[in-house]
This record gives C-alpha cells, structure tokens and sequence, in this order.
C-alpha cells in the first residue's frame, strides 16, 4: 500500500498505530491491576492488540516505501526509519501480553482457586510492556515529526 486517496499511506495509517498502540498498553495495565476492568475488557485488550500487531507492518511498509523515494536522507529520517523498525517488537509484546491476559481471564472464570503467580506475572508483563511500547511510540513520532516539520528536540 503506497497511497490513499493520492496521500502517502504512512502518513494515515502512522495515526491508527500512534492512537491504538497508547491505548491499547493503557487499557492492558489497567486489566493487569484491576480484575473488574480486565473481566470487561480483557477481549477488547486482545482485538486491539490484534489491530495493532496487524497495522504496524502496513504502516512500515508504507514508510519504507515513502523513504525509499526520497534521492536524499536526512540524519534525522534516517533515524525515524531506525525507530520505525522497532513498532513491530512493541507491536508483538502488545499482542502477546493481551494472549496471557486472556488465558488468565479464562483460567479465573473456570476456578475459584487464585493463581497469584500468573497475576504477578501477567502484571509485570504488562507495565514492561505497555511502558515501553508508549514511550516507543513517542520516541518514533518525535523523530518523524522532526523529520517532516522541522519540530526542534528540547
């Protein structure tokens, strides 16, 4: 996918992935630490970290191909593209925390027995996870940002 409606792909699907991704680390760290949330929202949790895992490869690839037309790179897209490479392992950890919340989920609903190793597990899984995964997503953003407009690091 190269272009929407004559508009570079990567620059609407870059919006799906820096909305969803926050959102969905968010929403699984509130699941981890709240098991009412996580009973409501543990399959909400899971689809999006399924849209994520499934948009961030389009989005890549159409940013490749967007930097693969430009004669000249600056040292600031160059780096972009560099960050741009790590959303899929952000992407992957999303998708696989929402996995062990959703087995959690389950294993609860069937037992009344508490599974204390599996919530602590779970929980650290997420904060490790749902942390970096946003402040990944920043650090991407700021040096496309940069790259395009100019945006001066403070």
């Amino acid at each position: 996918m190269t272009t929407i409606a004559g508009i570079p792909a990567h620059a609407l699907l870059v919006h799906g992935v820096v909305v969803l991704t926050p959102l969905t680390a968010l929403l699984a760290i509130l699941c981890a630490f709240w098991p009412a949330a996580r009973r409501r929202l543990v399959w909400l949790v899971l689809a999006l970290a399924v849209g994520v895992a499934v948009l961030t490869p389009v989005t890549t690839s159409a940013g490749e191909w967007l930097y693969n037309r430009e004669a000249q790179h600056s040292t600031i897209l160059e780096l972009h593209q560099e960050r741009g490479e790590w959303m899929i392992y952000f992407a992957v950890g999303l998708l696989v925390v929402a996995i062990v919340q959703a087995v959690q989920h389950w294993l609860e609903s069937r037992s009344t027995e508490p599974r204390k190793v599996l919530a602590v597990v779970a929980a650290v899984l997420a904060v490790v996870v749902g942390v970096s995964s946003i402040v990944g997503v920043v650090q991407i953003g700021h040096s496309g940002a940069e790259a395009k407009w100019g945006v001066a690091s403070e």
